[in-house]
């Protein structure tokens, strides 16, 4: 599912930003993202790459306050599942030229009470994900999305309906290029799998990070 994220000082980042070819530039460093929050999200247009702020979660409207924006309460979800992305209205018009990438340390899942850090062993995070830009009178505001593919048998145990799409970096050109638009070349990323091992931490929360027992090590497929 994907419910919370967070985006650490540590050379790992550093790598992944190099790798979406952003060397000299770093995401904003956050221990909890929630939905609704904002974060960064890589775009690629007019064949440069950026980094840019957004609200996680594409449907978005102003708070009724008057300051501010939060999902749009008529939806549920804030996250995007891969079996829906050419069939639902939400995602299949964006889709084909809105993709983008979501670098990020690791994300949390629960088990009950207990927290997962989770994230491919001695890297870090790159989550496929979906972007918007919206307009409200003067303000342009972005949004995103994180993908999901159906439940992982050996990721079951931490989460049981689903696990987020993780990217390699071969993917990285593709995934990003705007003018791409045959869909079909994504079909295997689509399918559940788990692209690299996965270190799965319990830690006491995701606000401290701090560990509460050994590490689990789930083997790539």
């Amino acid at each position: 599912m994907c419910g919370r994220y967070n985006v650490t000082d540590s050379p790992e980042i550093r790598i992944l930003m190099e790798q979406l070819g952003l060397p000299s530039i770093t995401p904003r460093f956050q221990h909890n993202v929630p939905p609704g929050g904002t974060g960064e999200f890589v775009i690629q247009a007019a064949d440069d790459r950026y980094l840019l702020p957004g609200i996680w979660s594409l449907l978005i409207e102003p708070r009724p306050e008057g300051h501010s924006y939060r999902p749009n309460p008529k939806f549920h979800t804030f996250n995007a599942r891969s079996d829906r992305l050419t069939s639902s209205a939400l995602w299949k018009k964006i889709y084909p030229s809105k993709r983008c990438i979501v670098p990020v340390s690791a994300f949390h899942e629960w088990q009950g009470k207990q927290v997962y850090n989770i994230h491919p062993q001695n890297e870090a995070t790159a989550l496929a994900g979906l972007w918007q830009s919206w307009h409200f009178g003067d303000e342009q505001v972005n949004s995103f999305t994180v993908i999901t593919l159906p439940p992982h048998p050996r990721f079951s145990h931490i989460h049981a309906k689903s696990i987020p799409l993780m990217l390699r970096p071969d993917d990285f050109d593709l995934w990003l290029d705007p003018d791409f638009h045959q869909m079909d070349a994504f079909q295997s990323l689509m399918q559940t799998h788990i692209p690299a091992p996965l270190v799965c931490e319990p830690v006491h929360g995701p606000k401290d990070l701090k560990l509460t027992g050994k590490a689990e090590l789930l083997p790539g497929d």
